[in-house]
């Protein structure tokens, strides 16, 4: 069986990941894959750490489209990948991989999945997570805060420099390709229940989805 890819965007802080990670424990486990566009962050280690502060990580050419791309042909044609991963608090990537195997649905997730023309058209469903901008920047504080080692003030002066421009710039014009649009993302029961009943449809017989 030829693997269903699945891409599902939407603005940062917005659900996504969670939605990803929901639908992938309501999937049988041998039967999905989950790849985070996030791991395909370009490496950044031959530039000094006051230059990659500089850098506009929200704009598509910051991450390699093209490799992720390949990979997701390669799990289409039944092969394995070796996927990148990267070190948001260095803004490197890491010498270790992750070894993504062929499954008959490959999630994968992103703010800007939608926004390049290439990948975009890889995805057999695209779904666009929305959800309202005050709470996907609480969100993101609380993330950049807790996950990724960052202060108040670098937060505050990446969103208003790059994040929220280019979320308009990019994130909110990619919103009309979506084939589905879900509010509030991993937090919308009824939109995730529907979607993995469907995704289970097509695996084949199973148990139904756990979406508590």
């Amino acid at each position: 069986m030829a693997s269903l890819i699945i891409g599902i965007a939407g603005g940062t802080g917005s659900g996504k990941t969670t939605l990803a990670r929901k639908l992938m424990e309501a999937l049988p486990e041998q039967k999905a894959a989950l790849i985070e566009h996030d791991w395909y962050y370009r490496d950044r280690s031959h530039l000094t750490p006051a230059q990659r502060s500089l850098v506009n990580f929200d704009e598509p050419d910051a991450l390699e489209n093209d490799l992720l791309l390949a990979h997701l042909r390669t799990l289409k044609a039944g092969q394995s990948v070796s996927c990148p991963q990267y070190d948001f608090a260095t803004h490197t990537r890491r010498t270790a991989v992750r070894q993504v195997h062929p499954r008959p649905v490959v999630v994968v997730e992103g703010i800007l999945l939608f926004a390049v023309s290439s990948l975009r058209d890889c995805f057999d469903l695209r779904i666009f997570v929305d959800t309202d901008d005050d709470i996907r920047l609480l969100r993101r504080l609380k993330r950049d805060l807790t996950e990724r080692g960052r202060d108040v003030e670098s937060i505050e002066a990446q969103y208003y420099g790059s994040v929220r421009p280019m979320h308009h710039l990019h994130v909110v014009p990619s919103r009309r390709f979506a084939h589905l649009i879900v509010p509030e993302g991993g937090e919308n029961a009824p939109a995730l229940e529907v979607i993995a009943s469907r995704l289970l449809q097509f695996i084949g017989p199973g148990t139904g989805p756990d979406v508590s």
